[in-house]
């Protein structure tokens, strides 16, 4: 068995930066494991611009942005294993891979890194009545399709979901000469940045059509058109809001889960609303020695927030396997009040001494915000906001002497009002 200090799962944004970070604290023995035949992730297929703009201040493309890094990267001494795909994780620590060339083989690591990014949601989990006909396809495939293999997939599209990444898609699409007849979402409100909405959206004359469905697909061997439905306040179809849209493509912008399949083994907790593990202010799981970052932990907005997140990752695996740094159990939570979804971290461990950020969602979209911060019934801190919408995540940095005063309470919670 092969062993090495931190092992690195993921070869995108993400794990590029723990990497590097890890390295840069004194790690030399170090694996990142990517299953794709190159570095990069999602961002090779992103080829519009708008990312770097807090981590660089400028304005790159995604293949620029990641480029960025795999320069560096290439100056550490970091062994980078491609097409490996990892199978599973055990609770000591030890990994198993696939790869082309060496077969099956494991791996145990001190710590590991996980940084696998997320998946799209497929139309089997929407349960949409019709046959299967070709012609429907995620967005993120779409984008793949076109940005990189110069392929495009239809000429008149309907769009099923306001996700981020359908949204570039419909301008995209646009662009390349298809006709984009309408995006539909489920909710009253678009679930992508609002920058996303005008810019994809309204500055090309696209319909965003809220609080409708599609409720039915249409056609044999390839598809013909789409039902859509105008919805309830209990997201019901609306007997006789029924209209047919004619398409010969369907694209699915449906919502990101974060890709965890291989840790389901592994003796830890998992939250609930994010579809990533529950970690603490250092990014590690309640398994010692296990950390998460970027996608797999919770969908980022900005690539910049992910490089961030995964460089304290990065650091702070490495100063697990120097030892500076020792698992606490004692931790305090941070809880979900009003009008909040999900927070990231969920614990702040007893020994902190650095100032925390803390990233979470509200529950619905509103108008000039409250965001308070309560150790037990004592408001620590507020702060205003014109506009938060659960499309958009909101970060909050507590100051040092803040987090002592949370750890002389002994609890935490975030809500946020209008």
């Amino acid at each position: 068995m092969i062993k090495t200090n931190i092992a690195i799962i993921g070869g995108g944004p993400a794990g590029l930066a723990a990497a590097i970070a890890a390295h840069n604290k004194g790690i030399k023995d170090i694996i990142l494991f990517e299953r794709d035949k190159e570095l990069g992730g999602i961002l090779n297929q992103c080829i519009h611009d708008g990312f770097g703009l807090h981590k660089f201040k400028t304005r790159l493309t995604g293949p620029e942005y990641a480029g960025r890094y795999i320069d560096e990267i290439k100056k550490t001494q970091v062994d980078i294993r491609l097409n490996h795909m990892v199978t599973n994780i055990s609770d000591d620590l030890a990994i198993t891979l696939v790869n082309e060339d060496r077969g099956a083989y494991k791996v145990q690591a001190k710590a590991i890194v996980l940084a696998m990014g997320c998946r799209e949601r497929p139309r089997g989990a929407l349960n949409i009545p019709g046959s299967r006909p070709a012609g429907i396809y995620t967005a993120g495939t779409v984008q793949k399709l076109v940005n990189m293999e110069g392929k495009l997939p239809g000429k008149n599209i309907v769009i099923l979901g306001s996700g981020d990444i359908g949204l570039i898609m419909a301008r995209r699409m646009t662009l390349e000469g298809a006709n984009v007849k309408a995006v539909c979402e489920m909710m009253p409100y678009s679930s992508g940045l609002t920058r996303n909405v005008v810019q994809c959206l309204n500055d090309f004359n696209i319909p965003l059509k809220l609080s409708h469905t599609v409720t039915r697909i249409l056609g044999d061997k390839r598809i013909e058109g789409v039902e859509i439905s105008r919805l309830d306040q209990n997201l019901k179809p609306i007997p006789g809001s029924e209209e047919i849209m004619e398409c010969d493509t369907l694209i699915l912008s449906v919502g990101l889960i974060p890709e965890n399949d291989i840790i389901f083994g592994v003796n830890m907790t998992m939250n609930q609303f994010t579809g990533g593990p529950m970690i603490d202010n250092n990014l590690m799981t309640d398994k010692p020695g296990i950390f998460s970052c970027g996608n797999c932990l919770h969908v980022h907005d900005l690539v910049d927030y992910v490089s961030e997140e995964s460089t304290l990752a990065g650091e702070r695996a490495a100063e697990f396997v120097l030892k500076e740094k020792l698992p606490q159990q004692e931790k305090i939570p941070l809880k979900c009040g009003e009008n909040v979804r999900y927070i990231v971290p969920g614990y702040i461990t007893k020994e902190s001494i650095e100032p925390v950020t803390v990233m979470f969602r509200v529950t619905k979209p509103m108008n000039d915000c409250r965001i308070s911060i309560y150790c037990d019934d004592i408001q620590l801190m507020a702060a205003k906001r014109q506009r938060c919408t659960p499309g958009e995540s909101e970060r909050i940095t507590l100051s040092k002497e803040r987090v002592r005063t949370i750890l002389e309470k002994g609890s935490i919670t975030v809500s946020v009002s209008e």
